[in-house]
């Protein structure tokens, strides 16, 4: 790509956003009609209760018996406080769960969602009804029915990866039932969102449902950035009610954004392993470096004729389930997916010292992948009886071929001192201009891309044995035969050669188990204790993640997994009539063969340490008040990172010490429901730098913050609701991605939502 031109078309989006406002205005209008028919179910309001928060099962027929006797932190986010909080991404609706933090793209890694859980990136470790999606990007939420997240090491449960848990995503399926429902949003910041969700029941045994969505925003708080996309995911189920049933299903995300590439930090360069930066020896050891943005939050240094974000993926699914009895079921599913990433986004890099004199070098990141999976998984569940003792059980056999071809470059000019401004590469901090600045600064992709394939052959099997009404041993064994396949271009900046080029081919067996032990007190309470494990080979995110190869090509020894094993001592219970749960548990999480980099040469052999405290919550305290959320406190450590290491002994990078979240909705009458957010988290690091004037240690990273969102729907009648979101009250300065040396995402501002919302 030479001169690229960017492909970005806004009235295309518009389009798509009119025409399903159209037709969602069409299903308003037409209510009175639609109700006449005798199939239609009517929704009736609830006169005295919120809706439940609260969730029994987890959807992952993995887990065999209810979460109550599960011996493991699992939080499910229901469609229900998706919907209350007015999220509308998976990053929004992840902050209903304490204790995950996100990372940026920076360079040659990819911009989209980067998870982190208990300080481990889980953004290879997500999920789609159980199937890996490995791809970058930004995920939606207008189909989804909710948001499982397994806390703690879990390869025994999804395989490679899951150092600090995984992620899935329970999509929306087809009922037995007739109903249309949607709505259609307006707000500040040119908010513009429609969703439709339409269920027709096709015959006796067929039934077929439809959900859609467009969304079109500017960022809230900065000026710049615009967020538009378009979705749509139909699906159809033949033999429901059968003992054989089987659904087909696809999924199509499309975006076209303005990207926001955040702002930079205050001083001057990179945090380099080992060595005194400039920065850094104008600071004494326990300074911290913060983010600057200027004097104004809306400040963006991206360039509009350059900047574009788009996105596209399809997921085709088809799934065939046969009943053998009411408790024993053989189900099979077979997904091919395809994603689609291309950008070019602007870094406001602060590594070439111009950030301390007051300006900003616009560096650009491009990127162009292609993620293609095909996987299937046959899985049988059920119960038995031998003896006394009852089993509850889930085997399946994975079997999956991923593949990711990726093209990315740093698009910068000679020299990138800036001096005074120069559009379009130099501009100023305090406020930047030349963003419509005229763009014809030829770069290109590399012709040759890297390349990834991952090969995988998996067995995996979990029992429950209940041995009484007091004694229950959970137990869990996966074995992974992975097979990697990669290979690079050698990179070279002018003249100099940065890394040669690479083919490395490498396969291990990885097994994983998962072993917890539940004493149940009473019907309503179980105290467990349990241990896990994972395993994090090389080349495990397929290249869509952090993970730089290039450094790797003297010995494929480096490749070796990373072990991590996860001890957990934990309490549920269920009380006031089993309408509130409530969990506590003491874990701790130990890595080791972490790979460790220093003078371009990496070696196996570190470790890293995380001590935790997890309590959650969630259904109601009182008919008309219900709660969801919790506090997780993480002390964690990095050890044997190397003699020049300078992390040695301190905190995780991305992982806050403190992180407490509370979705709290209450209803003083039978028609209006109010609803409160508020979550906080602690100080996190990005990274550390010793240094030159005492020796001693200089920070770089963000504050802790609290932010608090408010919510107020009003039920006109048995279909018609009306309902106002308010994010950010206090208009709080807070970031959202730090793993960038470079630069850090800026939290939304102020905004607020009105939503009309139908259901027949």
């Amino acid at each position: 790509m030479s001169n690229a031109t960017k492909p970005y078309n806004k009235a295309g989006l518009h389009c798509e956003l009119t025409q399903l406002a159209l037709a969602t205005g069409l299903c308003v209008v037409g209510a009175s009609a639609l109700a006449q028919d005798a199939t239609l179910s009517t929704v009736t309001v609830q006169e005295s209760a919120t809706p439940s928060l609260k969730v029994d099962t987890a959807p992952s027929a993995k887990f065999t018996v209810p979460l109550l006797d599960t011996p493991k932190t699992v939080q499910v986010i229901n469609e229900e406080l998706i919907k209350q909080s007015g999220a509308t991404s998976l990053q929004e609706a992840l902050k209903a769960t304490p204790g995950i933090t996100f990372g940026n793209g920076e360079g040659g890694s990819p911009t989209g969602d980067q998870p982190f859980i208990r300080g481990a990136d889980a953004q290879s470790s997500t999920f789609v009804d159980g199937l890996r999606d490995i791809a970058a990007g930004t995920r939606e939420v207008f189909n989804l029915e909710s948001v499982e997240v397994i806390k703690g090491a879990d390869s025994a449960y999804s395989g490679r990866g899951g150092a600090g848990g995984s992620i899935n995503l329970t999509t929306k399926k087809a009922k037995a039932d007739n109903f249309i429902s949607g709505d259609v949003g307006l707000g500040t910041d040119n908010y513009k969102r429609a969703t439709l969700d339409l269920n027709r029941k096709l015959g006796e045994t067929i039934g077929f449902r439809l959900n859609a969505m467009a969304h079109d925003a500017d960022v809230p708080g900065r000026n710049g950035p615009e967020n538009q996309r378009w979705g749509i995911a139909p699906t159809v189920t033949f033999g429901m009610g059968t003992p054989t049933e089987v659904t087909l299903s696809w999924q199509h995300l499309q975006t076209d954004n303005v990207p926001d590439g955040g702002v930079p930090y205050q001083y001057t360069s990179s945090l380099v392993t080992g060595k005194a930066s400039s920065w850094a020896g104008n600071l004494p050891g326990g300074s911290t470096v913060r983010p600057t943005y200027g004097n104004s939050r809306e400040n963006w240094y991206g360039l509009t004729n350059r900047d574009y974000e788009k996105e596209k993926s399809d997921l085709f699914t088809a799934s065939v389930e046969h009943k053998f009895t009411d408790s024993n079921k053989l189900r099979n599913s077979l997904r091919y997916s395809k994603s689609k990433q291309d950008y070019v986004w602007t870094q406001p890099d602060d590594s070439k010292g111009n950030v301390i004199n007051g300006y900003v070098w616009r560096r650009g990141n491009a990127r162009v992948s292609e993620t293609t999976t095909l996987q299937n998984v046959t899985e049988f569940t059920g119960k038995e009886q031998t003896g006394s003792v009852g089993h509850s059980y889930a085997f399946g056999l994975e079997l999956s071929k991923e593949k990711a071809e990726v093209r990315s470059a740093a698009i910068q000019s000679s020299s990138s001192s800036c001096t005074a401004v120069s559009d379009p590469w130099c501009t100023t901090l305090s406020n930047p201009g030349g963003a419509n600045a005229a763009w014809n600064f030829a770069w290109t992709l590399p012709a040759q891309p890297t390349l990834n394939q991952i090969d995988t052959t998996a067995l995996y099997g979990f029992d429950t044995l209940k041995f009484n009404d007091q004694w229950l041993l959970n137990a869990g064994l996966r074995v992974d035969h992975y097979r990697l396949s990669t290979s690079g271009p050698e990179s070279r900046r002018g003249a100099t050669l940065l890394y040669p080029a690479y083919d490395l081919k490498r396969s291990d067996t990885l097994f994983n188990y998962q072993l917890g032990l539940v004493y149940k007190p009473a019907a309503n309470g179980s105290i467990y204790a349990s241990i896990g494990t994972s395993s994090r080979p090389g080349g495990s995110t397929l290249g869509n993640g952090n993970e730089d190869l290039s450094t790797t090509t003297d010995a494929l020894a480096d490749l070796k997994p990373e072990k991590t094993r996860s001890i957990e001592l934990g309490t549920k219970w269920e009380v006031l009539q089993q309408q509130l749960s409530l969990n506590a548990a003491l874990f701790r999480n130990e890595v080791t063969n972490v790979r460790i980099t220093e003078n371009g040469v990496t070696y196996m052999g570190g470790n890293k340490v995380v001590n935790g405290l997890e309590l959650g919550f969630s259904g109601r305290i009182l008919p008309q008040l219900s709660v969801f959320g919790g506090y997780t406190y993480m002390d964690s450590e990095q050890k044997d990172l190397g003699l020049n290491n300078v992390g040695n002994g301190l905190p995780f990078p991305n992982t806050p010490k403190h992180s407490f979240s509370l979705w709290a909705s209450y209803k003083p009458m039978a028609k209006l429901t109010l609803g409160l957010g508020l979550y906080a988290q602690s100080d996190v690091a990005q990274g550390y730098v010793r240094s030159s004037v005492d020796g001693g240690i200089v920070t770089k990273g963000v504050a802790g913050y609290s932010r608090y969102d408010a919510m107020a729907s009003y039920q006109f009648n048995p279909n018609l609701a009306l309902q106002l979101n308010v994010y950010n009250l206090t208009d709080k300065v807070y970031y959202t991605g730090v793993r960038s040396p470079h630069y850090a995402n800026i939290g939304a501002g102020r905004s607020a939502v009105a939503t009309l919302k139908f259901t027949y």
